[in-house]
């Protein structure tokens, strides 16, 4: 046996040696606890905070219990009890949810549970849910039809307007209908008019015949719909009127009445005799109702579904416009530029891109596409309209691209990344077929870095989802009457302003002027944003998953 033999057998016959203290800095243990650690760390943080966010935004839709305080004073209050801390003396107190805000002017108020007498929670107590001025509580002492105003007990008051809401709400849908469709499609065309004889003066300036032509055929279009107006504005005022003969009388804790429209009522919740299920059912169509219905009383209520499709359709047009430019930016740099100091300044300036301050992009947003190219488009194409503007005043293909430009610098990189990950060898197979480089790049290369292109995607679509300050300069607004693609030609109005979760988050929360009235609602449209946010990766990643057991059953099978 050589002795390099002997040597390896002496070796493994040896038992290990076990680590001793000494060893622990040397072996790097310190830097793995360290790592595992700081991991666990964040971890426990990020699921601390999405906890916070799914009870409270969950929390908000249950209806809670109505407790009538009788205090000490021999005042009354009725509300729901929000929060308990201990006030500045040290002692408890409760924040309760008085409502009535048109009536008492503040919707909550602070109370030291000290200066309560008895407490109890009357059944006949109900919660009215409005479409202005916030949430009533109190009872219902009676119902007003014309100048017919009947006395009831509460518990006969609240089945009166449980009878009188169908009806009342089936007027409020005609009214809005002939309001928003028929009103709004006259105005509309009364608007397009103006825009028509501005634009036949500026185009036949110097025909006087033609434009006096245009302009009588304008005039009597003008007219057509004029008559139109009136014919509906009548209707529209008859429904009006008969709305307002049906109302309902209203009582609070401290015996204060008023009348409350039956149609301004959205819904009846009588809290204290509510069981289980009902309580469920109530929960479920206010969930409903978040997702779907427009915002109300200063968006501190009703639902979000202008935001939601706002967020969805940005995200997506940020998308498209952001895909085309990173994968052939990336392309560029990795299969065709000469590798050199130049190509390496390019890609330092791709990487600090991705570090400048997002509303600085937002700043740019706003200068070179709302004000040069937009108000370029407009002097070019809308010149009747000045100075108002048309494109040049933001919108969401400007705020579409700002985001874009904010994103590329992450779809370059992971393309980037996903190309070079290719093996050289598949590409040097293709150019021995006598393929050529477009060739070889479209039909080997990109279909092969297409999940590590999708993981970038993913990663921008992220980011921009979820970024405000630049919608603030280049299209997002606190409330848009009008969503940014609806059923009018051209369908897609790249103009028009929307809202978007996340600046409904920092409006409602930052802006609002019943800031603990809106607590709930940015709770609430937090949740919804991640939610969003995920369901749109989830559908990216799926995507990329079955491309990549797609080649890899391709390079295998």
């Amino acid at each position: 046996m050589t002795e390099a033999a002997a040597l390896d057998t002496e070796l493994i016959r040896t038992p290990s040696r076990r680590p001793i203290a000494g060893d622990f800095k040397p072996r790097g243990e310190s830097f793995i606890f360290l790592t595992g650690g700081a991991l666990a760390l964040a971890i426990l943080m990020i699921s601390a905070l999405i906890a916070i966010v799914l009870w409270q935004g969950l929390a908000t839709f249950w209806p809670k219990r109505i407790d009538r305080l009788h205090m000490k004073d021999g005042s009354v209050m009725l509300g729901t009890i929000e929060q308990r801390e201990l006030g500045p003396g040290g002692s408890p107190r409760i924040q309760v949810h008085v409502g009535n805000r048109d009536v008492f002017g503040a919707e909550f108020r602070w109370i030291d549970e000290s200066d309560i007498e008895k407490r109890d929670r009357p059944k006949d107590a109900v919660l009215l849910e409005r479409r202005d001025w916030g949430p009533a509580i109190g009872f219902v002492t009676g119902i007003r039809t014309g100048d017919d105003a009947r006395a009831l007990e509460p518990a006969e008051g609240i089945e009166a307007l449980a009878k009188a809401l169908p009806p009342a709400e089936r007027r409020l849908e005609e009214i809005e209908r002939i309001d928003k469709s028929v009103i709004g499609e006259i105005n509309r065309g009364m608007e397009e008019a103006r825009l028509e004889r501005l634009g036949a003066r500026y185009e036949h300036r110097a025909d006087p015949k033609a434009l006096a032509a245009e302009i009588a055929e304008i005039e009597r279009r003008e007219g057509d719909l004029g008559r139109r107006y009136d014919e509906a504005f009548a209707v529209l005022q008859a429904e009006r009127t008969e709305d307002e003969r049906h109302a309902l009388i209203f009582e609070t804790a401290g015996g204060l009445t008023k009348e409350i429209l039956v149609s301004d009522v959205v819904r009846v919740v009588p809290s204290n005799d509510l069981g289980t299920i009902e309580r469920l059912l109530v929960y479920g169509s206010r969930v409903v109702e978040f997702v779907t219905d427009d915002p109300r009383s200063s968006n501190t209520e009703g639902g979000v579904f202008p935001a939601i499709f706002g967020t969805v359709l940005m995200t997506l047009l940020m998308t498209i416009a952001v895909v085309p430019f990173g994968v052939i930016g990336a392309l560029y740099l990795r299969e065709y530029a000469k590798q050199g100091a130049l190509v390496s300044v390019v890609r330092i300036a791709v990487n600090n891109l991705a570090g400048v301050p997002s509303i600085v992009f937002g700043v740019f947003g706003l200068g070179f596409f709302c004000y040069a190219v937009g108000g370029t488009i407009d002097q070019i194409f809308f010149p009747e309209r000045l100075p108002s503007p048309t494109l040049g005043g933001g919108g969401i293909l400007w705020a579409s691209l700002t985001l874009a430009l904010l994103t590329v610098p992450v779809v370059v990189v992971a393309t980037e990344e996903a190309l070079a990950a290719v093996p050289n060898s598949l590409r040097e197979a293709s150019y021995g077929c006598g393929a050529s480089r477009f060739q070889t790049i479209r039909r080997i290369v990109i279909p092969r870095a297409m999940p590590g292109i999708l993981t970038g995607v993913i990663l921008a679509m992220a980011r921009g989802a979820g970024e405000v300050a630049p919608l603030m300069l280049t299209g997002a607004v606190h409330y848009a009457p009008t969503l940014p693609m609806d059923g009018t030609f051209p369908f897609l109005h790249p103009e028009r302003r929307f809202m978007h979760l996340g600046y409904h988050i920092f409006a409602v929360g930052l802006q609002s002027p019943n800031a603990e009235a809106a607590r709930p609602m940015v709770f609430s449209t937090t949740l919804l944003l991640l939610l969003v946010v995920l369901v749109l990766n989830i559908a990216a990643i799926v995507i990329r998953n079955r491309l990549r057991r797609k080649f890899r059953s391709s390079t295998f099978g």
